[in-house]
């Protein structure tokens, strides 16, 4: 996928704006999902962090890194929609890791 693809699957994919998903990032259901070392940032709360850097930068700033997350997070998304439980995932943890990542599966 080139920067440009990258960049436009990510504009896709992430539906939370900044200021929704850092309020997100500070909620205890946020911190409660993810796969982390013991005391330390899930991967998927500390990939909200960055992509509320990514969505706040100019596109000329961004680097090869700051492509390949955005490639990383369209996977993660991706993969992760394919797993919808059945039901009302309101009050999930499968959608609250999907939230972590900017994406909210109710909007």
């Amino acid at each position: 996928m080139t920067d440009e693809e990258a960049a436009d699957e990510f504009g896709k994919v992430v539906n939370m704006t900044p200021k929704e998903l850092e309020r997100w990032l500070e909620t205890e259901e946020s911190r409660s999902v993810g796969q982390a070392e013991s005391g330390k940032e899930s991967t998927g709360h500390a990939s909200g962090r960055r992509i509320v850097e990514l969505l706040r930068a100019n596109r000329s700033d961004l680097g090869e890194q700051d492509y390949a997350h955005m490639n990383k997070v369209v996977g993660y998304v991706h993969r992760h929609l394919a797993q919808r439980p059945s039901g009302d995932v309101s009050d999930t943890r499968w959608r609250y890791s999907l939230m972590n990542w900017g994406h909210d599966p109710l909007k």
